[in-house]
């Protein structure tokens, strides 16, 4: 690709950024900060065709090597991504460090079986999680309060804000320093409001909550890195109403705070304890998110079941090959299947083999 550079820009035809925005075959690339002329210049990128081959893709969060780069248009290729210390499926951001889960107060109401639903969600991750309370003016001091002598029990101090008034964002912005935060959360509440409240200049959508629903409607539609003035980077996700829970049984525990503090004092009587019916139980008892666990335990022990009815993938595809990644075609059932030429001369092979020793 042909190179447009100044005298300055020439010496840096291969440089490493940060991906921060992702779209169909693009991405747009951020250079990092230190990089002198040319930090912080955002590069719209595609991947090299060796990458797409070996399936390596690039998601937002991701440190790559970009090369070929064209000053002038502002345009590079991707050559090489870094290894990434976490992954997210959904959103898909890489080299996340934590979850910062907002919620609203009021407007809509704050839903405590959805929250704990979204907590657990935050938990499977294995990332940082954070809460944080929006629209705390339009409630008082007290119910402010409350909620977070709540939550307390739950295992968590939530970070009480309000976008409108600006209190406790400038706290907030200290807090998310130098670290890549994936905002989360019910629609409504905030979170694209809360991103322009701490960036300025992101100049993200909003939109009032729903007078029929009390709920909020989507604004935000792509995941985008954000970068705060104080270094770090945000992740404003697309809202969504329902996390879903796809965890083993086993697994769930580990992810109520509540849980993991009885059991680091003592222990059930069964190792494989489901903290349901099992005599000599430390974990069950008159505790708030309990019922929780019970409703969140019988989706997860569904959804393992749902898996373990599914045919296996190698029962009912065959895979590619030649392909330079994976892929599968259905497999034809075995009447139907003809016998390779290669089998049949091994077959034969064998035979005369046979015939020869017999002789």
């Amino acid at each position: 690709m042909p190179q447009t550079t100044t005298s300055t820009d020439s010496n840096y035809d291969r440089l490493v950024g940060t991906v921060i925005a992702v779209q169909a075959n693009f991405c747009q690339v951020q250079i990092d900060p230190d990089v002198p002329t040319v930090g912080g210049k955002l590069i719209l990128c595609t991947r090299r065709a060796r990458l797409q081959k070996i399936g390596v893709s690039a998601n937002v969060g991701d440190r790559v090597t970009i090369d070929e780069i064209d000053w002038q248009g502002l345009k590079g290729v991707v050559v090489d991504v870094f290894p990434r210390h976490s992954l997210l499926d959904r959103p898909p951001v890489a080299n996340a460090d934590r979850i910062l889960l907002v919620f609203a107060l009021a407007e809509p109401a704050l839903d405590p079986f959805l929250l704990s639903k979204f907590l657990v969600k935050a938990e499977s991750t294995g990332l940082q999680v954070s809460l944080c309370l929006n629209k705390s003016d339009l409630v008082t001091e007290i119910q402010q309060q409350e909620w977070c002598d709540r939550l307390g029990e739950w295992g968590y101090q939530p970070i009480v804000i309000s976008v409108e008034n600006g209190m406790g964002v400038r706290e907030l912005q200290i807090e998310l320093d130098r670290q890549i935060t994936v905002f989360a959360g019910h629609s409504g509440v905030g979170k694209s409001s809360l991103t322009n409240a701490l960036i300025p200049d992101s100049n993200i959508r909003v939109a009032t909550v729903s007078g029929k629903l009390s709920r909020g409607r989507h604004t935000t539609r792509h995941v985008q890195l954000f970068t705060m003035p104080t270094g770090g980077l945000i992740a404003d996700t697309p809202g969504f109403n329902q996390p879903d829970l796809t965890c083993n049984p086993t697994e769930l525990p580990r992810y109520f705070p509540e849980i993991r503090q009885r059991l680091a004092t003592d222990k059930c009587q069964f190792g494989d304890c489901t903290h349901r019916d099992e005599p000599n139980c430390v974990v069950r008892g008159e505790w708030e998110r309990y019922p929780h666990y019970l409703d969140f335990l019988a989706d997860s022990i569904a959804w393992e079941q749902q898996l373990q009815s599914q045919p296996k993938l190698e029962n009912s595809l065959k895979q590619k090959s030649g392909t330079g990644k994976k892929k599968f075609e259905p497999k034809l059932d075995s009447k139907y299947r003809q016998i390779s030429r290669h089998t049949i001369l091994q077959s034969l092979d064998e035979l005369s083999d046979e015939f020869d020793n017999d002789q």
